[in-house]
C-alpha cells in the first residue's frame, strides 16, 4: 500500500475515492481545531519575536503537517522559506549546507548566509528557517542553529524547529541558561474534535461519519490518544478490520467470491488460454502416446509392394496393410503370426526421436517405409538398430482363415522435421535504475521526490508506467522500508520547480517537492 494509492478491495467497499487516511490526499483541508491558533501564534511570533521558535509534540501529533501549513499560508512575495531535514544530515556543516542551497548562496557558512538573508531584507524579503525532524540534530548543529537565530548587524532569519518533545532537555543545555528559544507544545484532540476530524477526511472521499459508529469512534480516540497521526492510522484498521468481518460472515453463510470487475476480466482472459492450450496440447497427446489397435482388411488381393533396402539387391515382399484407428492413411508394418497391437512410442525411440519431434514426424507424414523381416524396422533414409518390446496383453481377434491381403505402398522416405530450438523468453521489463543510479549525481543536484511506497512493487509500476525519466530508492521509515519515486535530475532548485509545473496532472496531485541529491544519497547509504 502506498501513501497514494489505496487498496482496491477497501475502496470498492466503503465506496470511497481515495484512501481518506493516507498521508497525502487530493483536495486535503487543513484542520483547525487545535492547530489552527499555533499556526496564528508562530506567524505573530515570527513578525515580532527574536527567539528561535521550537513546536514539539509526540510522534503523529501533526508537526509536519503544520510546518506545510506555515510554509502554504505565508506571504510568498514577503517571505522566503527554506525547508531543512536533519534526517541523515545533522551535522553542522550539513545543515548550513542545506540552507546556503535554498538561498543560493556559494559558500555554506554562517558570515555568508547572514549576508544574503541581510541582501533578502533590503529587497523586503525575510527569510524562515524550518527544521522538520529536529530531534535527530546534534548539539554542534543545534549550536549553529542557535546563532543562526541570533543573526548579526547584517540579517537575522527566522528558526523554527518542528522536533519531538526530547529535544527540549537538550536545547536547554546547549543553551546554557540562556533565554534564546520559545516553545509551542503540540496538544491532542478531545473525542468532539476526533470525531470532526474523521468526518472532514472522510467527507473528502465521497463518505460521511456515518461509516463509523459511536462505539468505533470512541474506540479510535481512545487507542489513538487524540493525536491525529495515530487517528489516520488506528481509523483505517478499524474500518479494514470491519469489512473483513461483514466478509468472513457472508462467506460462512454462503459461498461468495469477489473481486474488482478488471481483476476478473483479467483471470478470465487467462482462463480461455489456459483452455485453449489445454485442448491442443491433449489433441497432441492423443496422437502420440495413445495405444493404436492393427486392423487387418479383408476381402482385397491388389499385388504386392517391394522395399528394398539401399544398395541391397530388390526382393519381393508381402506386408500386411494395417489400418490405425485415428490416422488418415495406413501404416505398412510386418506381422508375425496373428494380428497384434503397435504402439508408435517405440518407432519414435528407434529412429532417435524425442516426444515432441515425433508428433511432429507423425503430422508430416502417415506412412513408414519398412523391409520385410520378422522383427526389425527399417527406413528408408537411415538404418535403424531392432526394436526389442515387451509383450502387450490384448484380447485375442478371431478371424476365419483368409490369405493375407497386402496394399500396394509406393516407398516414402520417412520425413524427421529438424529439431525445433526453443526460443529464449524476451527478458522481463528492469525497474528503472536505483541506488547506481543516484550515487552517479552531484549531491548539489536537485530531483522531485513524487511519492513512497511501502511496497517495492507498487514503485516499480509507477516508475514503468511513466517513462524513464522516473527512479526510485530504498529508505528507512519508522524502522520499515520505503520506496520512494522521484523524477528527473536539475542543476538547481528553481529547475525543478519549473519542471514540476510540466508534470502530468494526477502527478502533481501528490504535491511533488524538490530535494537535493545529498540527502537521498545519505538516505540510500542509512538504508543498506
Amino acid at each position: 500500500m502506498t501513501s497514494l494509492h489505496a487498496d482496491e478491495a477497501f475502496l470498492d467497499h466503503y465506496h470511497f475515492t481515495h484512501d481518506p487516511f493516507a498521508a497525502r490526499v487530493p483536495g486535503f483541508k487543513f484542520f483547525p481545531a487545535q492547530r489552527k491558533p499555533v499556526l496564528g501564534q508562530l506567524h505573530h511570533l515570527a513578525r515580532y519575536s527574536q527567539l528561535l521558535l521550537v513546536v514539539s509534540g509526540p510522534d503523529g501529533s501533526g508537526k509536519t503537517l503544520l510546518r506545510q501549513a506555515l510554509v502554504a499560508s505565508t506571504n510568498k512575495q514577503a517571505v522566503q522559506s527554506v525547508v531543512v531535514s536533519a534526517k541523515g544530515a545533522a551535522d553542522p556543516a550539513s545543515i548550513l549546507r542545506q540552507v546556503a542551497q535554498g538561498l543560493q548562496v556559494q559558500r555554506p557558512e554562517l558570515p555568508a548566509i547572514l549576508a544574503q538573508v541581510g541582501q533578502l531584507a533590503l529587497t523586503g524579503q525575510e527569510v524562515y528557517v524550518l527544521v522538520d525532524d529536529a530531534e535527530d540534530l546534534s548539539d554542534a548543529a543545534l549550536t549553529s542553529l542557535l546563532s543562526l537565530a541570533v543573526g548579526n548587524a547584517e540579517g537575522r532569519p527566522h528558526v523554527f524547529l518542528f522536533a519531538d518533545s526530547q529535544l527540549l532537555p537538550r536545547l536547554e543545555h546547549v543553551a546554557a541558561g540562556d533565554e534564546c528559544f520559545h516553545v509551542i507544545e503540540l496538544q491532542p484532540y478531545g473525542e468532539d474534535e476526533t470525531r470532526e476530524y474523521l468526518a472532514q477526511r472522510l467527507e473528502g472521499a465521497g463518505q460521511g461519519i456515518e461509516v463509523l459508529s459511536d462505539e468505533q469512534v470512541a474506540d479510535i480516540h481512545e487507542q489513538s490518544a487524540g493525536w491525529p497521526g495515530v487517528i489516520n492510522q488506528v481509523a483505517r484498521e478499524s474500518l479494514v478490520e470491519a469489512m473483513l468481518a461483514q466478509r468472513g460472515a457472508a462467506n460462512r453463510g454462503g459461498f461468495s467470491f469477489s473481486l474488482p470487475r478488471k481483476h476478473l476480466l483479467a483471470l478470465c482472459v487467462v482462463a480461455i488460454g489456459v483452455l485453449a492450450a489445454w485442448f491442443m496440447q491433449g489433441r497432441v497427446v492423443e496422437d502420440v502416446e495413445a495405444p493404436v489397435i492393427a486392423q487387418l482388411p479383408l476381402g482385397e488381393t491388389p499385388p504386392p509392394a517391394v522395399v528394398a533396402e539401399p544398395g541391397a539387391p530388390a526382393a519381393p515382399a508381402v506386408a500386411p496393410a494395417i489400418q490405425f484407428e485415428g490416422a488418415n492413411q495406413p501404416l505398412p508394418l510386418p506381422l508375425v503370426g496373428e494380428a497384434q497391437p503397435v504402439i508408435r512410442e517405440p518407432l519414435a525411440q528407434a529412429a532417435g526421436l524425442s516426444g515432441a519431434e515425433e508428433a511432429d514426424a507423425a503430422g508430416a507424414s502417415g506412412t513408414a517405409d519398412v523391409v520385410p523381416e520378422p522383427a526389425p524396422v527399417v527406413s528408408a533414409s537411415a538404418p535403424v538398430a531392432p526394436v526389442v518390446s515387451e509383450p502387450i496383453k490384448v484380447a485375442p481377434v478371431v478371424t476365419p482363415p483368409v490369405a493375407l491381403v497386402v496394399k500396394p505402398v509406393a516407398p516414402v522416405a520417412a520425413a524427421v522435421p529438424p529439431p525445433i530450438k526453443p526460443q529464449a523468453p524476451a527478458a522481463a521489463a528492469q525497474p528503472a535504475a536505483g541506488g547506481d543510479w543516484y550515487a552517479a549525481q552531484a549531491g548539489s543536484r536537485y530531483t522531485l521526490q513524487i511519492l513512497g511506497a511501502r511496497l517495492e512493487s507498487g514503485a516499480q509500476a509507477f516508475v514503468k508506467a511513466n517513462g524513464a525519466d522516473y527512479h526510485y530508492f530504498k529508505k528507512q521509515h519508522q524502522g520499515k522500508p520505503l520506496y520512494v519515486v522521484t523524477y528527473g535530475s536539475f542543476a538547481t532548485r528553481d529547475a525543478a520547480q519549473a519542471a514540476l509545473r510540466t508534470l502530468p496532472a494526477k502527478v502533481q496531485a501528490g504535491k511533488p517537492w524538490p530535494r537535493n541529491f545529498a540527502g537521498i544519497q545519505q538516505e540510500i547509504a542509512q538504508a543498506r
